[in-house]
C-alpha cells in the first residue's frame, strides 16, 4: 500500500489538473460565487436606497431560474403541446424550441454593469454630443410615481440615441428594461445589452410558440414590477412624424392585467433632436419605401474617427440640443377591467404628440421651407418670431433680444451640415437637402394644424 509507484510525467500532470478542477468546482468556485453574491446583494441594497424606484427582485433573479420558470409555465407548456401537434414532432422537440426562445429573450441583468458602466457611458455620450434638456418638473414627476405600481415609459423612436438618452435621464428613478430588435444580436454587443437588462425580440416572428414565450416574459416582468420602456412605433420614424402604434408588447401587458392586482402606470415620453445621427439613412429608406437601413460599419467608424479628431483639435461642435419631455402618467385602471389595447395606444401616442419638444432646428427648417427666397439675418429673425407665434406647442421661450442668438446657432448648425448655404450674407435652403429639412420640420408640423402627428 505504501510502495512507490512510477508514473509518466504527463499522467501525473493530468491527475493534478483534474484534481485541481475538482477541488475548484466543489469547494473554491461555490465559495467565490457566494462571496461575490453577498457583496452584490449589499451593493444593490445601498443602491436601492438612493433610487426612487428600487430594483425589483424579479430583475435580480438568476437568469437560469427565470428561463426555467418560463418554459415550465402552464401557458407555455400548452403552447409547446400545440406546437408539437401542428408540426407533427415529439413534445420534447417543442420543449427545446421553447427553451431556445427563452434563452434568447431573457436578459442577465447586472446592477454593476448598468449603474457602474451603462449609466456613465450613456451620460458621457449624451452630454458629449448634445446639450441635453428636459421639461420643467421632470425629476419631481418621476419621483412622484407610485412605488406600488409598475411603470412603463411609452416613447417615440427617433434615433438609436433614444436608448442612451432616456437611460441617462431616468438613472435616478430605476433601471429600465428595453425591448431590443435583431440589430443588436451581434457579439459582443449581445452580452453587454443583456447585462443592461434589455431583452431581445424578433420583430418579424409569427410563430405562436415564440409569441407565447415572449408574452409570458413581458407579463412576468410587469407583474414583478420591473420598470420598462417601450417604443410602440416598432421602429425608427422615417419621415420625422410619429408612426402609428403597433400593439404587440402593449397587448401582452394588458392580457395579463389583474384589476385586483398591481396598477400599471404608462408614462408618455416625447424625444426630439436638433440633429438625428441617422437622418439621411432614414430618409433614404423612406424614399425607397422599405426599412432596409443602408448604414455600413465602415461609414460609422469613419464618422466616429472624424468626430474624435475634431474633438482633439478643438474644432468639434455639438449637434445642438436633445430634448426629452415626460408626460402625465396614465393609470391602466382608468380603462376598466379589460382595457382596449388600441384605445390605450392611441391615447398614449396622442399624449406624446402633445408634449413633443419644439426644437430650434425644427423651427428654422420650417422657416426655410416656407421662404420664397434667400433671407438675411434680420429677415430670419422676423420669420422665426412669426413661426413661434403660430406654434401651438411648447415653443422655446425667448425674448426678442435672444432671437438673434437662436438664429445664429441654428444657421451655424444647418450650414455645417450643408442643409442651408450662404451667399452674400443671405441664407437659403440647399436644393439637395429639402428632404432633410422636411424631416426635421415634420416633427412639429402637427402644432401648426398640418394633420395629425401620427403618420399613416
Amino acid at each position: 500500500m505504501f510502495q512507490t509507484v512510477e508514473i509518466p510525467i504527463w499522467l501525473f500532470v493530468l491527475i493534478v489538473f483534474f484534481a485541481t478542477v475538482t477541488f475548484a468546482s466543489h469547494f473554491l468556485f461555490p465559495s467565490v460565487r457566494w462571496f461575490f453574491r453577498r457583496r452584490l446583494e449589499k451593493a444593490v441594497k445601498r443602491l436601492n436606497k438612493r433610487l426612487t424606484r428600487p430594483i425589483e427582485p424579479f430583475k435580480l433573479a438568476r437568469r437560469y431560474d427565470m428561463i426555467q420558470r418560463i418554459i415550465y409555465d402552464p401557458q407555455v407548456t400548452q403552447a409547446i403541446v400545440e406546437y408539437a401537434k401542428e408540426h407533427d414532432v415529439p413534445e420534447n422537440v417543442g420543449f427545446e424550441k421553447a427553451r431556445k426562445y427563452a434563452r434568447e429573450i431573457v436578459p442577465s441583468f447586472s446592477a454593476f454593469t448598468y449603474f457602474g458602466l451603462g449609466i456613465r457611458i450613456a451620460r458621457w455620450i449624451s452630454n458629449g454630443l448634445y446639450d441635453v434638456r428636459t421639461a420643467d418638473g421632470h425629476d419631481e414627476r418621476l419621483a412622484g410615481l407610485s412605488k406600488d405600481a409598475t411603470v412603463i415609459f411609452i416613447m417615440n423612436h427617433r434615433s438609436n440615441m433614444d436608448y442612451l438618452l432616456v437611460t441617462y435621464l431616468a438613472a435616478q428613478a430605476s433601471a429600465l428594461s428595453y425591448a431590443v430588435g435583431e440589430w443588436a444580436r451581434v457579439w459582443p454587443l449581445t452580452r453587454l445589452i443583456k447585462s443592461l437588462g434589455a431583452y431581445f425580440i424578433r420583430r418579424k416572428s409569427r410563430g405562436a410558440l415564440y409569441r407565447k414565450v415572449l408574452a409570458r416574459y413581458v407579463q412576468m416582468a410587469t407583474e414583478g414590477g420591473v420598470t420598462q420602456a417601450i417604443f410602440p412605433e416598432g421602429g425608427l420614424t422615417l419621415n420625422g412624424r410619429l408612426r402609428p402604434p403597433k400593439l404587440g408588447l402593449l397587448t401582452y401587458v394588458l392580457d395579463a392585467y389583474d384589476p385586483e392586482g398591481r396598477d400599471i402606470l404608462f408614462v408618455p415620453v416625447a424625444i426630439n433632436y436638433d440633429r438625428v445621427l441617422e437622418d439621411r439613412v432614414l430618409i433614404a429608406a423612406d424614399q425607397r419605401g422599405d426599412r432596409r437601413f443602408g448604414g455600413k460599419v465602415s461609414v460609422v467608424f469613419k464618422f466616429v474617427l472624424r468626430k474624435v479628431w475634431l474633438r482633439l483639435t478643438g474644432r468639434f461642435l455639438r449637434f445642438g440640443q436633445a430634448a426629452v419631455a415626460f408626460g402625465e402618467p396614465v393609470s391602466v385602471k382608468t380603462y376598466g377591467s379589460k382595457p382596449n389595447p388600441e384605445k390605450l395606444a392611441q391615447d398614449l401616442m396622442a399624449g406624446i404628440s402633445r408634449i413633443m419638444p419644439v426644437m430650434e432646428i425644427s423651427l428654422m427648417c420650417r422657416v426655410f421651407l416656407m421662404a420664397d427666397g434667400p433671407l438675411n439675418q434680420k429677415a430670419l429673425e422676423v420669420a422665426v418670431i412669426n413661426v413661434m407665434a403660430q406654434c401651438n406647442g411648447p415653443a422655446p421661450v425667448v425674448h426678442n433680444d435672444e432671437v438673434e442668438d437662436l438664429v445664429t446657432r441654428a444657421c451655424a448648425n444647418l450650414g455645417q451640415r450643408n442643409i442651408i448655404v450662404q451667399d452674400q450674407g443671405r441664407w437659403s435652403l440647399n436644393s439637395d437637402a429639402k428632404d432633410v429639412a422636411a424631416f426635421y420640420s415634420n416633427s412639429i408640423a402637427h402644432y401648426f394644424g398640418e394633420g395629425d402627428a401620427v403618420a399613416e
